[in-house]
């Protein structure tokens, strides 16, 4: 009975997943969505796939980092250069494939640098853990703006192959999303989970601490490196100084917002402060004012986001008409 009813959840998932597309795909044909909306619709994907990728570090784990966008410019400068090599050698290849194999070297990439500052800087807690990662994101910049050669320095890097088009973007996101839910409702999800809630006790209880510890922080670095290849191969150029310090405070708010340990609110709190600097552009200058506004408000009123840990759930709606549908009848 309980394989059927997930069944029928992956199902109505899965349909309405599908559905959104073809909306979406429909408006984008019949020119209902402009290239400039196309263009917010690609970055909130975009935010997606890197605010859920923290989300598994900072709300799963329980790990504050600071240097996400670090990974993010691994990622994006790693596949950034594969479409380069691999179009001079290849310029036949579909651009699927050159998006796939980019992508793949960005997770790689990024994962590998995650196993390498996690080992060490997983060691500590808290305060000292984000002041290592803030470091670790800067340090990354500043080497990306010394190898000219490879990365084009502080002029950027460009000639990347613009390879990444809505459909393509869409169902990477959809995969992340699928894959970071996957993990987090797995033995491995839950041992991850239980180090957040008490380390000491996780522990005791034999759980390997430090093997879930940096598997988790690799595995969020590897999908904020899949972030970042998108960010390079849809804009076909990129400045070291979009991976600076604020870019990681952009993601870290939108986990906050959304709810440490819920991928939905991720996903609603990224659509929205994606879309609300482009609606407010005439005070682009006051974004972080903004953002620290909602911040305040948010800690105050709603300190565990605006889904905390829970997640979206057929259930959910299913009451809520059923509620509706009870009020009516006795009124």
């Amino acid at each position: 009975m309980s394989k059927q009813i997930t069944l029928k959840k992956w199902s109505l998932n899965f349909l309405a997943i599908v559905l959104l597309y073809i909306i979406l795909k429909g408006a984008i044909s019949f020119g209902f969505i402009t290239r400039y909306h196309q263009g917010i619709i690609v970055f909130i994907m975009i935010n997606i796939v890197l605010a859920t990728s923290l989300n598994l570090a900072t709300g799963f784990l329980g790990q504050l980092t600071l240097g996400h966008a670090g990974f993010m410019a691994v990622g994006a400068y790693a596949s950034a250069i594969t479409s380069i090599k691999v179009r001079a050698l290849m310029p036949d290849m579909p651009d699927v494939i050159l998006l796939v194999v980019s992508l793949f070297i960005a997770a790689i990439a990024a994962g590998i640098v995650g196993v390498l500052i996690g080992i060490p800087a997983l060691r500590l807690r808290g305060d000292y853990l984000a002041i290592i990662t803030l470091g670790f994101g800067e340090v990354i910049r500043v080497v990306i703006n010394n190898m000219r050669g490879l990365t084009g320095g502080a002029q950027g890097l460009t000639g990347i192959p613009k390879v990444v088009k809505f459909d393509s973007i869409f169902w990477v996101t959809v995969l992340v999303v699928l894959i970071l839910y996957r993990l987090t409702h797995s033995r491995q999800g839950r041992a991850i989970m239980s180090i957040r809630e008490d380390e000491i006790a996780a522990e005791a209880v034999g759980i390997k601490t430090t093997y879930f510890k940096v598997l988790g922080f690799a595995f969020a670095a590897a999908l904020a490196g899949v972030g970042g290849g998108l960010y390079a191969n849809y804009l076909a150029f990129l400045d070291p100084n979009t991976f600076n310090f604020m870019r990681s405070v952009e993601i870290l708010v939108i986990v906050v917002l959304g709810g440490m340990g819920s991928l939905t609110g991720t996903i609603i709190a990224a659509i929205v402060l994606t879309i609300m600097p482009e609606a407010l552009r005439s005070f682009a200058e006051y974004r972080l004012l903004l953002y620290s506004f909602l911040l305040v408000v948010m800690m105050i009123f709603r300190p565990e986001g605006l889904f905390g840990r829970r997640e979206f759930s057929w259930d959910i709606v299913k009451g809520f008409f059923k509620k509706k549908k009870e009020e009516t009848t006795i009124s």
